[in-house]
């Protein structure tokens, strides 16, 4: 049976959706495929679904006007909610991620200036810097998993620019604990059990949690002892807001806790799912690395050489369009709400999937296809503006989007310079719904050195192209 949908003595529709079973409502078929079953509600049941869960409903939209409506135009109506905030409360506190109303935007204002763009750009330089230390390490033959390493680089990374700190000893522990946190955001029918109950995952959770307080409690204490006019911590530890307040060391905390994984976690998939990617597309990547050659040479890619990478940039955007490593965006009405012509009751979940709406054939011409250089300007001008967006948008748009986009480009092009990655794992990519879209299994990647590969690519090349020249 399916709910269609109907009129509700305040107005506004009900949305249609599947009815489910009872209690459980359609979270078993869910859970079984999270990305499957979001693209067949709206496929079936159009741009607003409402599907039952445990305890209440969830409504997810498809379009990008009604996605603009939450997150830009009425986005006072709107918090981060209980389902968020369950996740990933108690491994952030309170950070600029997880925080509400005016202590939020006094938060963001303190941390606003570690993210200026004439900050950011003084980071380039160590980024390629940490990623030819990382590159140094492989060897042509040898097969690697590309997301772990991707993850102990970009830690490595936030580490430097944010905290002034190597953290690549601590890259396993972070990792592992990582893991752990991500896990306990996917769906488990333990879940369902009350909180009191010690069930195996909550003990692996609380565990991981306690392994990156130990590492973010190094990090504070080091900044302390010793402060700079550089990094992050330092600026949390001595910033003071209108009213002369600095902030509290548990606040200080929650922002670097939220730092240090947000910081790296998403860049890490992004650069991944690229990898991936391209591997599959080798005209995309030979166009890339002719744009590399001709625009750098043997130079190492700096900021100023960014507006001439254009190519780059079309690939990374591509690449975030088709695998946003943030999959799907959730938010909870204050009060009730209209959305279109459905309305959304107060204190029920609001999820909206970049996955599926930057999979949209409305928006996008073969949407399934790679296609990178369909970002041109024009076509930029001719999406609705939230056809596309891997960092949200509005007022809680991330706030570290620029450093992330300065990152991958400048990552993927030093690895690209020396590098090919062949792909050896399969052909697909199985991903997990948490709050990140995380692979299932190792991403495993054969390391070809890259005049090696150039050398190894032109007599096949040249046997493919001669019949048609």
């Amino acid at each position: 049976m399916t709910h269609r949908g109907g009129e509700t003595p305040r107005g506004g529709r009900t949305p249609p959706g599947p009815d489910g079973l009872p209690v459980l409502g359609s979270l078993p078929e869910y859970a079984r495929d999270p990305f499957g079953f979001e693209r067949r509600v709206h496929r079936e049941y159009g741009d607003v679904v409402r599907w039952k869960v445990p305890g209440g409903w969830m409504y997810n939209l498809a379009n990008p006007e009604h996605v603009e409506h939450v997150l830009v135009q009425n986005n006072q109506n709107y918090v981060k909610g209980e389902l968020f905030q369950e996740t990933l409360g108690p491994v952030l506190g309170n950070g600029v991620l997880n925080a509400e109303g005016e202590f939020w935007r006094r938060q963001r204002h303190l941390v606003e200036p570690a993210f200026h763009p004439d900050r950011i750009s003084t980071y380039a330089e160590m980024m390629t810097d940490v990623t030819e230390d990382h590159m140094g390490r492989w060897r042509a033959g040898e097969v690697r998993d590309v997301h772990s390493d991707m993850t102990a680089l970009t830690l490595e990374i936030i580490g430097r620019a944010m905290f002034g700190i190597d953290l690549s000893d601590e890259s396993e522990e972070v990792g592992e604990a990582l893991e752990t946190v991500m896990k306990a955001s996917e769906f488990s029918y333990a879940d369902l059990l009350p909180e009191q109950v010690p069930t195996p995952e909550r003990r692996r959770f609380e565990t991981a949690v306690t392994d990156l307080n130990r590492v973010v409690a190094r990090i504070i204490k080091e900044r302390k002892r010793n402060p700079t006019d550089e990094d992050v911590v330092s600026m949390l530890l001595t910033a003071r807001d209108d009213e002369g307040e600095g902030m509290s060391l548990r606040q200080v905390r929650d922002e670097v806790m939220t730092l240090l994984l947000a910081g790296h976690e998403t860049t890490a998939l992004a650069l991944t799912f690229t990898f991936f990617l391209l591997a599959q597309h080798g005209d995309v990547e030979r166009k890339l690395v002719e744009e590399l050659d001709d625009e750098l040479g043997s130079k190492t890619p700096t900021f100023r050489d960014l507006p001439d990478l254009t190519y780059l940039e079309q690939v990374v955007k591509e690449s975030m369009r088709l695998y946003p490593p943030v999959p799907s965006i959730v938010r909870e009405p204050v009060e009730d709400d209209r959305v279109g012509d459905y309305r959304i009751p107060a204190g029920e979940t609001v999820g909206m999937s970049q996955h599926v709406v930057h999979r949209d054939p409305r928006w996008y011409d073969d949407p399934m296809a790679f296609r990178p250089e369909r970002w041109t300007g024009d076509f930029e001008q001719s999406l609705p503006r939230l056809a596309y967006f891997p960092f949200a948008a509005g007022p809680r748009r991330c706030i570290g989007d620029r450093f992330a986009m300065l990152e991958a480009r400048l990552v993927l092009a030093t690895i690209l310079q020396r590098f090919h990655l062949e792909q050896v794992s399969g052909p697909s990519l199985d991903l997990r719904m948490s709050i990140t879209a995380r692979p299932k299994k190792p991403v495993q990647m054969k390391v070809h050195e890259r005049e090696e590969w150039r050398e190894r690519r032109a007599p096949a090349e040249q046997s493919v192209e001669s019949p048609a020249e």
